[in-house]
């Protein structure tokens, strides 16, 4: 599959006219864009305008799957999600996440007013280019989510976003991401000095009532220390 195919087209929701910031929301495996628009009026944000991008995976066969097609970030050939892990296909869906931030940086918004969330799949994406990004990000939001590639992280990792903000949630009793492996991805991060919210939740692979009270509020912390820092570079 060639970069020429993940131009990703998105939903594009915004909360108000002249959006200050945006949340760029990758969905899980086998699903699309649409997946997590409902949220957006759940979550009982401030009257700041913010765009909700949740773009859609390319179509590909998915080796765990039987190699039927579906939308994915990157093929998953193990149960063991990071066994034989798809770093090309990781890095294609990296590139093209991107070049969404780079056409939100056009559209006026500084990449210090993205946040990268994602569920699952979506989820590991989101930590995946987050890390990597040269330019400081508003926060990383990780449903479900697990961090891919552990053994390049420590070279790959930009220091742009060493503090920034990442907040994780996960099932207790998640029997497609296994909970030990979010935990372990966590721990990792700890090691790495990243300031990681983490919460936990007697629920499957899935998002409950609780959870969304909890992006809720981080969101609003997320978005009241970008106002601050805006205000303290004038």
């Amino acid at each position: 599959m060639s970069d020429s195919l993940l131009q990703l087209s998105a939903i594009d929701i915004a909360t108000g006219s002249n959006p200050l910031y945006t949340v760029l929301w990758m969905h899980g495996l086998g699903a699309d864009g649409n997946d997590f628009v409902p949220v957006v009026q759940t979550l009982d944000l401030p009257a700041t305008p913010i765009r909700f991008l949740f773009p859609h995976a390319p179509l590909q066969p998915v080796t765990i799957n039987g190699g039927h097609t579906m939308r994915a970030w990157y093929d998953i050939q193990h149960t063991d999600f990071i066994k034989q892990e798809d770093k090309a296909g990781l890095y294609r869906s990296q590139r093209a996440i991107v070049a969404l931030i780079e056409h939100e940086n056009q559209r006026g918004i500084p990449s210090s007013h993205i946040i990268l969330a994602g569920f699952s799949q979506g989820a590991a994406m989101a930590l995946h280019v987050g890390l990597r990004h040269p330019d400081k990000l508003a926060g990383i939001m990780v449903l479900s989510g697990y961090l891919p590639l552990v053994h390049e992280i420590r070279q790959e990792a930009h220091v742009a976003n060493q503090l920034t903000p990442i907040f994780m949630a996960h099932g207790s009793y998640d029997p497609v991401v296994p909970v030990k492996l979010a935990r372990s991805s966590l721990q990792l991060l700890r090691d790495y000095h990243y300031s990681v919210d983490w919460h936990e939740y007697p629920m499957a692979h899935a998002v409950c009532d609780q959870e969304l009270i909890d992006i809720s509020r981080w969101l609003k912390n997320i978005l009241k220390e970008a106002l601050i820092s805006d205000h303290q570079n004038r």
